[in-house]
């Protein structure tokens, strides 16, 4: 089975279908790679996609994630732990369950997440990265490609009214490949009016910065 068997609509909308389980669930639990531009990255959010994710425990599957350059404050010690060569201690979580962040670090042990960072670094562009696309490729090299949303916590108390745009490369591959380009251009840093980093490299040279209006948002 691969993402082509799943039947998949051209749209979802908040107002006719469950974002959640009928479109993101399931294309997850069927490919190998998720590549995934967000306005902002939580530690929550990757513990839903590896509990959804069914190809991380079989060490086949990655994700690659691009984030913007702001975080909550409680939410980026966590993370910089997690992706830290440096800290090899079983993880000690205290706001979601402790298991749930053990298996996010197992799998980022296993390299099987990498994380960028895109900061706007020009005129034109003033405010925080929030580019909303998304790829999913399975074992059979069919890919999904979607854009519309921004949030990846899946969270029922945090949902947003939204749409999502699906696009498949058994029936628009032009788009889906150009969607690819686009995403692998801002992962090796080839895109204008944005630099990417390693996370950890920004991290480090203290290019990220703390927002609290994430706090009520996410």
């Amino acid at each position: 089975m691969g993402l082509r068997d799943i039947g998949l609509k051209e749209e979802y909308r908040s107002d006719r279908e469950d974002i959640v389980a009928e479109f993101f669930y399931p294309c997850l639990s069927q490919c190998i790679e998720y590549d995934r531009c967000v306005d902002f990255l939580s530690v929550q959010s990757l513990a839903t996609i590896a509990m959804a994710f069914d190809n991380f425990s079989s060490r086949r599957a990655k994700l690659r994630m691009i984030t913007g350059h702001r975080f909550k404050t409680l939410e980026l010690p966590i993370l910089t732990k997690l992706f830290s060569e440096k800290y090899t201690k079983r993880f000690d979580g205290k706001y979601i369950k402790d298991s749930k962040i053990q298996k996010i670090q197992d799998i980022v042990n296993n390299g099987q997440i990498e994380i960028k960072v895109a900061i706007p670094l020009s005129e034109q562009i003033t405010n925080s990265f929030s580019e909303r696309i998304g790829l999913f490729l399975d074992e059979h090299d069919q890919m999904v490609a979607f854009t519309g949303t921004s949030k990846e916590s899946f969270a029922t108390e945090s949902r947003d009214f939204e749409s999502v745009d699906v696009f498949t490369s058994w029936n628009d591959k032009s788009r889906v490949e150009r969607k690819r380009k686009d995403f692998e251009e801002l992962w090796e840093n080839k895109t204008k009016y944005v630099e990417v980093y390693d996370f950890l490299w920004a991290e480090e040279n203290n290019l990220l910065k703390f927002s609290s209006e994430w706090v009520f948002d996410v």
